[in-house]
């Protein structure tokens, strides 16, 4: 009998752990969603669950991560930060700046770059506190301001970081990486201050309802200040994180970055409406987004179709927390008593809601994969990370490499960093979790890729650049046209319909890219032959169209009389045609690059006076044909050179 007795007490032992485990999830919808989508992504691919995959994952988490913790303070008083990833892009380049130029020892630049951190956030804040500004606002102001300092300080060029601060994006023994671990450490300072200082008791207080709050004798603004503070030096180690993994510090790095820390915030339960927010959730929200991202590249989703289902994630999320807030079951904060305040729907707020949004997720995911990209077979893969999508040249540079995979009978996966060195890195590091037998890339920077690159070639995966060359790894092949010489041959052209005088302006890429760099000094060396022709303007366009067209009426403005037009890409030049109008072809001579359908279009046409022509499709076709070379044990091609040619209108 007492055997049985003690059996039955096991037993019942092993139900009541089941039912607490059951519990936990049940009362955390974002673990719930996390646990069911890391078991819906290991089912839907065997590369998913593996030490080196949950490794990626959790350094692809980790700036997200540290940069939503600071957000948690400020969505816990009821604000919004949207400066974080510019506040992270300016912190990282003072500290190479510091470092790399002015030649600072380590241990006073990384003091200087979180220093830089902090004064951001006691500027919004104080706008916010003392200046009454709407938080909305006050950051939004903040993030220009950041952004156009870190252009400002680095002159639009990425600035190296020195080999000691290289390490922070290592790891620690060969498997525990170091953004992981600041990670955890933020994490755990963000758990203490919210649930064991007085400020965090504040900043919920002030969250909950900031009259009360006043009248209860807490300092209002000065909570608020430290919330936007401790948000800014989360930012800096942030960057600093951002800038180690790159090995150099990006001008343009964290652009967009505020959104997904936001999001994450709100997927872990935190409520835009103030006074609910915790740590552990802010964690297992950034956790849902990088698993979200790295399953999505590991079952070949489309990029197109990852934005529309991480869209329809972060939707869910707040929609369950104003469902939560209408049914009056705001969650409680920590060390607070009781479970929540007016009546429990459980069918609007409960576990039926919380397992439907955990469904939903995966429903998505599923969806996703059956969307993926088309798979022509085969038994070599290939994996393509270009810079970006939102380009033509691109798009056909990605048409020409899938005409040649298709005619090779390989696979090939296509992702888009959208002009993040970062998320390119995590591409590739998702690329060797797939164990690609070669990858190809077309750096959004060429220092930034270096690291990621070297990772690969280190594990035997041969790699092709495309584009843009690799520096500080040893990219096996590159295939490129000479952006340089392309610069060179646009200003002889422009300069020759000029009949060598007049006046100029010139449309830039965007700061920071190696394209932008590149084009502008061949352009410069080469319009310099030519002293009677002045460039009088110079501007960014980011290589969109739109702000070219914009860009190019305001410099009218100043510079009415201008004869010509140098633009670093096509796209820019369509713009600036467009905001000439009838003059472009008649008065004012327009020289774009790229070679882009339309912009032949507008050659033949007369509108555009030439274009520097790369053959993108041709670049295509032979990165990936000298990827599978490579693959099947082939000896590599040091450089494959597409010549660029000009082709111009008829003259006038």
């Amino acid at each position: 009998m007492a055997a049985d007795t003690g059996y039955e007490a096991d037993a019942a032992g092993a139900r009541a752990g089941a039912e607490r485990a059951v519990r936990l999830l049940l009362d955390n919808g974002a673990l719930t969603a996390l646990v069911v989508l890391v078991a819906a992504l290991s089912l839907l691919s065997g590369d998913f669950l593996t030490a080196e995959n949950l490794r990626n994952v959790g350094v692809q988490a980790a700036v997200t991560a540290v940069l939503a913790f600071g957000v948690t303070f400020v969505i816990v008083t009821a604000g919004i930060d949207l400066s974080v990833g510019s506040v992270a892009a300016l912190s990282a380049i003072v500290l190479a700046w510091a470092a790399t130029t002015h030649g600072l020892p380590v241990w006073l630049a990384v003091p200087l770059a979180l220093a830089t951190g902090v004064g951001c956030g006691l500027v919004s804040g104080a706008l916010i506190a003392f200046g009454k500004l709407p938080p909305f606002i006050a950051t939004l102001a903040m993030l220009s301001i950041a952004r156009g300092l870190s252009l400002v300080v680095s002159q639009g060029s990425p600035v190296e970081l020195p080999d000691p601060l290289s390490t922070l994006g290592d790891t620690l023994g060969g498997w525990l990486p170091v953004p992981v671990l600041v990670m955890l450490v933020a994490g755990l300072l963000t758990a203490g201050v919210l649930g064991r200082a007085y400020t965090g008791r504040a900043m919920y207080a002030i969250g909950g309802n900031e009259e009360a709050a006043h009248l209860s004798g807490i300092r209002v603004r000065r909570h608020k200040i430290v919330a936007y503070v401790l948000s800014g030096a989360l930012a800096a180690v942030a960057g600093v994180l951002l800038a180690a993994r790159l090995s150099s510090a990006q001008p343009q790095a964290g652009d967009g970055y505020e959104l997904d820390a936001i999001a994450a915030v709100v997927i872990g339960g935190a409520s835009l409406a103030g006074g609910v927010g915790r740590a552990s959730g802010t964690l297992i929200g950034a956790l849902i987004l990088a698993v979200l991202r790295n399953g999505l590249n590991l079952l070949e989703v489309s990029t197109f179709w990852q934005h529309v289902v991480i869209g329809a994630v972060i939707a869910l999320a707040v929609l369950l927390d104003t469902a939560r807030r209408r049914a009056g079951a705001r969650p409680a904060a920590p060390g607070a008593t009781g479970g929540g305040q007016g009546p429990r729907h459980r069918w609007l707020t409960g576990a039926p809601l919380r397992l439907g949004v955990a469904t939903v997720v995966v429903a998505a995911v599923v969806v996703g994969a059956a969307l993926r990209d088309p798979d022509p077979g085969g038994g070599t893969r290939v994996g393509l990370s270009l810079s970006t999508l939102n380009n033509p040249f691109f798009v056909q540079l990605k048409a020409g490499a899938r005409e040649e995979a298709e005619a090779a009978g390989v696979r090939l996966q296509v992702t888009d960093a959208q002009n993040d060195a970062s998320q390119q890195a995590n591409h590739v590091q998702n690329f060797l979790s797939k164990q690609m037998d070669a990858i190809v890339v077309n750096p959004v920077d060429s220092r930034a890729a270096g690291p990621a690159v070297k990772g690969a070639v280190a594990r035997g995966v041969p790699v092709v650049a495309v584009d843009r060359g690799v520096t500080g790894a040893p990219a096996l092949t590159l295939v490129a046209s000479d952006n340089v010489g392309g610069g060179r041959l646009a200003a002889r052209e422009l300069a020759r319909r000029l009949g060598g005088r007049g006046t100029v302006v010139v449309l830039q890429g965007t700061p920071g890219t190696s394209a932008a760099r590149e084009r502008g000094k061949g352009f410069a060396d080469g319009i310099a032959a030519y002293p009677g022709i002045k460039v009088v303007g110079r501007q960014s366009a980011d290589f969109d169209r739109a702000k070219g067209l914009d860009v190019t009426t305001n410099l009218l403005q100043s510079h009415p009389g201008v004869d010509g037009v140098f633009a670093e890409n096509d796209e820019m030049a369509l713009g600036a045609v467009k905001a000439l109008g009838a003059r472009a072809g008649t008065s004012v001579e327009v020289v774009g690059f790229d070679g882009t359908p339309e912009a032949l279009r507008a050659v033949r046409g007369g509108t555009l006076a030439a274009t520097v022509a790369q053959q993108p499709r041709e670049l295509g076709r032979l990165a990936v044909r000298d990827a599978i070379r490579l693959a099947r044990g082939e000896s590599p091609r040091r450089t494959v050179k597409v010549p660029v040619k000009v082709v111009a209108a008829r003259p006038r």
